[in-house]
């Protein structure tokens, strides 16, 4: 049954509401952390789903997009969905589904996966929920959900077609996910983000905490495969707590996700130390800097806006300072494609380009042509398979020498990351 795809939305609630309404409201059997923001969305989930779990908590997390498996949007106690648990919350929720459809409203890709989430986390029944908004925020159907704790991640220009032209429309929309009488989390803003945030915590009656005034990262050090953090939160002070993520935007995702849990928590009590220690340690994020490969070190990761590029870009030089970058770039088409080029070309010695497997992808010719005036034709290669691509990058950093200090990095979509996961045969759900 068609029911068209994600990245094509109408901006109304009206049939999840009517979806969630006819399965019995399960988005109201659990609390919520819900979380919004242009960048960070998916690790900040992570960071709080595992923060919860340490506290032996069950907990469901629902995030989008996927890097392989559908399933991976719908995890309980950490891990996805198995095929048949997904097949069959599917087959119990699909005759609501047709039954709101003969009412007129026909539900959607994105809200069909929303229903089916809430509705798994009940049954199962989850003690806490962490639910990322697909796009946007007032309008996301992820917003049926009143959320206890609604974080703001990161606002930067992405989506504009769907969500507004600037960085004030777009925070408006995302806004739409504080409550009355919720706690609303907020990572550093760009002040016009900042102030649509805060008065719209203020025209719900919201309690605040910012990143950098209520809470944040107070030491941040380079250790091996990751990061050692001191990190305040709303309660307390959390020293020498490890963190296997990389970049100063992975510690801010991380100090959020802190300030999320301990606001959902109540009372003034901090949380035990050596539980976050022990959950942040253990912490994955896959597709976000993530190192598939040793000799030559090959990195993946997501970035697919200029900001998201940008905190990759300063996390791949403090992480890794390799001598020489090789990159493989595929991207979608409706992006700021120059912008994020245009970052690239600093870092990049050589640039692959190439495609993903989505059909909003640009063509590698296409994207070859927007490389060259930037990079110049020697340094631009044009490959019309992103395995391909991978091969001709790896080998390129082959041909280095194995001490040359030269790495692989593919990014520019998280359809590119997923792709490339599976390709290189990358563990991790």
């Amino acid at each position: 049954m068609e029911r068209g795809v994600e990245w094509d939305f109408e901006p109304t609630l009206d049939r999840i509401a009517a979806l969630v309404d006819v399965l019995g409201s399960p988005q109201r059997a659990y609390p919520v952390i819900h979380i919004a923001g242009t960048n960070g969305k998916t690790s900040t989930a992570r960071l709080a789903e595992a923060l919860l779990r340490e506290r032996n908590l069950r907990v469901g997390r629902f995030t989008s997009p996927h890097l392989v498996s559908m399933r991976e949007r719908i995890t309980v106690d950490g891990a996805p969905l198995s095929e048949e648990r997904f097949a069959e919350v599917y087959e119990e929720i699909i005759p609501y589904v047709e039954l709101t459809d003969t009412q007129g409203r026909r539900i959607q890709f994105f809200e069909l996966l929303t229903a089916m989430a809430f509705a798994a986390f009940a049954d199962t029944p989850v003690d806490v929920a962490v639910v990322e908004a697909g796009m946007g925020g007032s309008w996301d159907a992820t917003n049926v959900a009143d959320g206890t704790v609604a974080v703001i991640t990161p606002i930067s220009l992405d989506h504009t077609d769907r969500l507004g032209p600037d960085i004030p429309s777009i925070a408006a929309e995302k806004a739409g996910i504080i409550k009355p009488g919720s706690t609303a989390v907020f990572a550093q803003q760009e002040l016009p983000a900042a102030e649509v945030l805060m008065r719209r915590a203020a025209d719900v009656g919201a309690v605040v905490a910012r990143e950098g005034l209520e809470f944040g990262v107070l030491n941040r050090e380079v250790a091996l495969g990751g990061q050692l953090l001191t990190l305040r939160g709303l309660k307390g002070v959390y020293d020498e707590v490890y963190l296997p993520l990389y970049g100063a935007h992975q510690a801010g995702n991380a100090v959020c996700a802190l300030a999320a849990v301990e606001a959902l928590t109540g009372g003034d009590d901090p949380l035990d130390v050596d539980l976050v220690r022990q959950a942040f340690a253990e912490v994955a994020s896959p597709g976000r800097m993530e190192v598939v490969r040793r000799t030559p070190a090959v990195v993946v990761d997501a970035a697919h806006n200029p900001a998201g590029m940008q905190a990759t870009l300063e996390g791949l030089h403090e992480a890794f300072d390799f001598a020489k970058v090789i990159g493989v770039v595929a991207v979608m088409r409706d992006k700021d494609v120059d912008a994020l080029l245009e970052l690239l070309e600093p870092v990049l010695d050589e640039i692959i380009v190439t495609r993903n497997s989505s059909p909003r992808s640009m063509t590698p010719q296409e994207l070859g042509s927007l490389a060259v005036p930037l990079f110049g034709e020697e340094r631009v290669h044009v490959v019309d398979r992103l395995d391909d691509a991978i091969d001709k990058g790896i080998g390129i950093a082959d041909a280095e020498g194995e001490f040359s200090g030269t790495g692989v990095l593919i990014t520019g979509s998280v359809v590119t990351a997923g792709d490339a996961r599976l390709l290189l045969k990358a563990d991790g759900s």
